[in-house]
């Protein structure tokens, strides 16, 4: 009776956090085992609660991960530095995310950060454009891709479609990639390029490997991830290797 009593009693002071538990973080067989039967060792459950939090923490951070470079775009007036065919190559990636995971019914807490990524980038776009003196052009592009994502997303494409647009992802995330790398050790410096987004970006994408195994099991999704975090990874080692180098500084010197 006692023992029953614990029980009760446990449950009852988890009752107000146990939805807010069960939709984002755990299943119901894990919150028993955590809050009925005490046992916070169980390893499954903590790899699954582990994961459902840095998946919500990647869905945060993914808000504002983009806003720094935004901010100094707009800051500077200027988009020196940036490709504008790896933006629309990492939009390529992150639209086929956003659809292959939708189309399969995967959680949002395993694929979330591609949406508030996918707007990011558009903007970034954008002001590539608007700030190259194409302001018009970069309009367009607004249309063309918002366009193209409402028929993507849309009964009328097949499955297929959208597996095979995932699967492009690694080339595009490659491709893009080194492009941008390319541009960087061009001129000597990564321009515009903001150094806090790079680094959210790569750290994101390697913690992204783990979510995906853990909550989907789906490997195209992990070996992207694991793709993307290498391309990401040399970026970021050219924002450092090119720390205290400025297109300003650049010019004086020549």
């Amino acid at each position: 009776m006692a023992e029953k009593a614990v029980l009760i009693e446990g449950s009852s002071f988890m009752d107000p956090f146990k939805g807010l538990l069960l939709t984002y973080f755990m299943p119901e067989s894990c919150y028993d085992e955590f809050f009925l039967n005490f046992n916070f060792l169980d390893v499954p459950c903590l790899k699954i609660l582990l994961s459902k939090g840095l998946g919500i923490g990647i869905i945060l951070g993914s808000m504002m991960v983009k806003l720094p470079q935004i901010f100094k775009l707009t800051g500077a007036k200027s988009a020196e530095g940036l490709s504008f065919h790896t933006v629309l190559l990492e939009l390529l990636a992150i639209t086929g995310t956003m659809a292959y995971s939708i189309a399969n019914k995967f959680p949002f807490s395993a694929w979330g950060e591609a949406l508030f990524l996918m707007l990011q980038t558009v903007v970034i776009g954008f002001l590539i454009q608007h700030y190259g003196g194409r302001t018009s052009r970069g309009l367009l592009f607004l249309a063309v891709y918002f366009v193209l994502l409402l028929l993507l997303l849309s009964p009328v494409t097949p499955m297929s479609v959208v597996t095979s647009l995932q699967a492009s992802n690694m080339p595009a995330i490659i491709i893009g990639r080194l492009i941008q790398a390319a541009s960087n050790f061009h001129n000597g410096h990564t321009g515009q390029l903001s150094a806090v987004s790079v680094f959210l970006l790569f750290a994101g994408s390697l913690a992204r490997i783990f979510t995906s195994l853990q909550e989907t099991g789906d490997s195209l999704m992990a070996l992207t991830y694991v793709i993307s975090s290498s391309c990401n990874g040399i970026i970021a080692l050219q924002v450092l290797f090119y720390w205290n180098c400025s297109p300003e500084a650049k010019k004086k010197s020549e």
